[in-house]
């Protein structure tokens, strides 16, 4: 049987190892390492030994996380996210922003979620307080950025989620005061998606392993999950092995270094594009602090990039107006220099 008759016959069966043979983020891997192989073979075995040492010290923290986002899918407990938008705009904007910073979405994963509210009706100001700080961070970020980077710096960057969505939620709040970004949502989306009944009260199945169905989500949760996360962690581990080979430390310091006045503003601007997700985040900023990259640059880099990824930007402006689109990027981008100069000044004095 040729090479392509053994890919039409995985094609067809949809079996595990055709996903991971034409899946983009694993060829990537493959691409990487057969290049270095080609210009630089002295120094592959030391980028895979890095890779192995870097993944084994992760690995028990990884399944701890993905663990605690599966148990949330499978118990319901993700639908208590709704009751944290009714009540008065400010107790809205603050659980919201509490919210946010706790729940297990990413910043293309929150999306669908921000229409379903905004189509439901539920006010734009606690909405964005939500939009802002989930991406920033959740329970599984905050085990992985203890163990990757440090258990102050977690620590700092959840404060910072729930600050930048109170930022962003009374933003809202008093530019609608004044008559601006009204009706968020594009004309074609309204009206397109399931409405919320927020009265309604949210059930949740605690103990989940006691119907089949719930354990067959609990599994395919974690499953896939897992191979979502885990191979996007795979390709950060082995870009982190090679600027550890061929970034020098005078380089970074310059860049993004202590001494470097716009060194926060720049890791704003290069964690847009550059920016894959807060887990392949945390090995990739690990590896530039070891380097010289100063703390505020590193935590305004995770907080711009979380928020206003090139991915998740342009779902966003799929979904609102341009106005608000607008709003979304100044929120996310001057809120990312301002709680990085102010972490790079707390970091300092403490």
């Amino acid at each position: 049987m040729s090479i392509s008759e053994a890919l039409q016959t995985l094609s067809r069966s949809r079996s595990p190892l055709f996903l991971v043979l034409t899946d983009k983020v694993i060829l990537a891997c493959v691409l990487i390492v057969a290049l270095l192989a080609a210009v630089d073979p002295a120094n592959v075995g030391d980028s895979l030994d890095f890779l192995l040492k870097a993944v084994l010290g992760m690995a028990p923290f990884f399944v701890i996380a993905i663990g605690l986002a599966a148990y949330f899918s499978a118990t319901g407990a993700d639908g208590l996210i709704a009751k944290a938008f009714s009540g008065s705009p400010v107790a809205a904007i603050v659980g919201a922003s509490l919210v946010g910073a706790l729940s297990p979405f990413c910043s293309c994963g929150v999306i669908p979620l921000v229409a379903s509210l905004l189509t439901a009706g539920v006010p734009l100001a606690p909405v964005m307080a939500f939009w802002i700080a989930s991406p920033i961070m959740d329970p599984q970020v905050f085990v992985l950025t203890s163990v990757g980077i440090g258990f102050g710096f977690a620590v700092g960057k959840a404060v910072i989620a729930i600050v930048l969505g109170l930022f962003a939620g009374f933003s809202i709040f008093l530019l609608q005061r004044r008559g601006w970004v009204l009706d968020p949502l594009k004309a074609e989306l309204k009206g397109c998606r399931k409405k919320l009944d927020l009265s309604a009260p949210v059930e949740v199945h605690w103990k989940f392993w006691n119907e089949e169905d719930r354990r067959r989500q609990f599994i395919t949760s974690g499953l896939s999950n897992g191979w979502l996360i885990g191979r996007w962690l795979l390709l950060a581990f082995l870009l982190e092995s090679l600027m550890v080979s061929y970034i020098p430390t005078s380089f970074v310091e310059s860049l993004v270094g202590q001494d470097n006045l716009f060194a926060i503003p720049l890791a704003v601007l290069i964690g847009i594009p550059s920016y894959l997700n807060s887990f392949a985040a945390i090995p990739l900023i690990s590896g530039l602090l070891d380097l010289g990259m100063s703390q505020g640059a590193a935590m305004a880099f995770m907080t711009a990039g979380a928020v206003s990824s090139i991915p998740a930007a342009i779902a966003v402006f799929g979904l609102v107006k341009k106005p608000i689109f607008a709003t979304y990027l100044f929120l996310g981008i001057s809120g990312s220099i301002f709680t990085g100069l102010a972490w790079q000044l707390f970091s300092g004095i403490f």
